[in-house]
């Protein structure tokens, strides 16, 4: 009788687990579709990733996901700027769906603080920025400066990390936005800037003198950048996920914005008819109908596509794509098959 009652506890408890998770995807993606707007949170300003254009569009890496997964979805996008310290309480509360904005995937974000990472959409790692006329050359320099960073963020955790552990001397000021960084680090209050290296590279090109400025050749952390969205919302960050990983999988297979009609017409390969909908029920699976994947890539083209237009080396900020190459040019962008 006591492991008749246990087993009926269990498989109550698992039902109820079930039915409140359930209910949390299914009304997520509900909230979207009746509202017609998905509700993305990207960073306030920074080049490159999120920032508004000349008639007050937000363009960039990050807003390109979003623009994608609603595509997917086949409604509206609008943009939520948030700092770093507003982020986490902002996808919390419902006031947006998901985060875009340059966050990177911890442990205690991933447990603690219940949300759900999608897909790393970019590898990046900590880096410094100094004036070039300071003599530092290396961070093993810095002992006993003054450094500005972010409050709130792993950047300020793993600055206090690295010179707890190289036994150096920290003075840090922290703001609650770049914006704010920046300007109190071009005032000279501090001798460098700390962030994820490719947002210090977005930070130079607005700079008063950009060329004035270098970015340190050492790297101190793992910063792996992903969107994310609320625990229990499965379905939605399942959307999420494999709306990147078609992203992924369209640059892999040669396909592109400009293309990808005419290959859903024409191609004989199993795993893009999947994709593209011409076979099998994998929008079905995910709560959308079969075109999701085309939309997605009609709207903003492939990861390749969407690197080149905001980051590469034809942008201000001129970045190589290093770790973000595809797992068969010698990066670490891979995509799980669609199947």
């Amino acid at each position: 009788m006591k492991k008749l009652i246990l087993a009926v506890s269990v498989t109550f408890a698992a039902l109820a687990l079930l039915s409140s998770t359930g209910f949390a995807a299914s009304k997520t993606l509900e909230v979207i579709k009746k509202r017609g707007e998905l509700r993305c949170g990207v960073n306030p300003n920074t080049p490159g990733y999120a920032s508004l254009d000349s008639r007050g569009v937000y363009q960039g890496f990050d807003t390109d996901f979003c623009r994608a997964i609603a595509a997917a979805i086949q409604v509206d996008v609008k943009f939520f700027p948030l700092t770093g310290k507003e982020r986490f309480p902002a996808l919390q509360s419902g006031e947006v769906d998901m985060l875009s904005r340059r966050t990177t995937w911890t442990m205690s974000r991933d447990t603690r603080l219940g949300f759900q990472f999608a897909a790393v959409t970019y590898y990046d790692g900590q880096g410094f920025i100094v004036r070039k006329n300071s003599g530092i050359k290396s961070v093993k320099d810095l002992d006993g400066a003054t450094v500005c960073v972010v409050t709130g963020t792993t950047t300020e955790l793993n600055l206090a990390d690295y010179f707890r552990r190289n036994n150096m001397k920290l003075k840090a000021l922290t703001f609650e936005n770049s914006d704010v960084v920046r300007s109190t680090y071009e005032s000279e209050r501090c001798d460098a800037m700390t962030g994820d290296a490719s947002s210090l590279a977005a930070n130079k090109t607005i700079m008063k003198d950009p060329r004035a400025h270098m970015i340190l050749p050492e790297i101190i952390s793992k910063e792996p950048l992903a969107p994310l969205s609320r625990h229990g919302d499965n379905e939605f960050n399942d959307i999420i996920r494999w709306v990147i990983n078609a992203i992924i999988i369209a640059e892999e297979k040669g396909i592109t914005k400009a293309n990808v009609e005419r290959v859903a017409k024409t191609t004989n390969d199993p795993e893009v008819q999947r994709m593209l909908g011409i076979t099998g029920s994998m929008g079905a699976d995910i709560g959308l109908d079969p075109k999701w994947a085309l939309r997605a890539i009609k709207a903003v083209g492939t990861y390749g596509e969407i690197f080149e237009r905001h980051l590469g080396m034809n942008t201000p900020l001129g970045l190589p794509r290093g770790y973000n190459r595809l797992w068969d040019k010698g990066g670490l962008l891979y995509a799980p098959p669609i199947r």
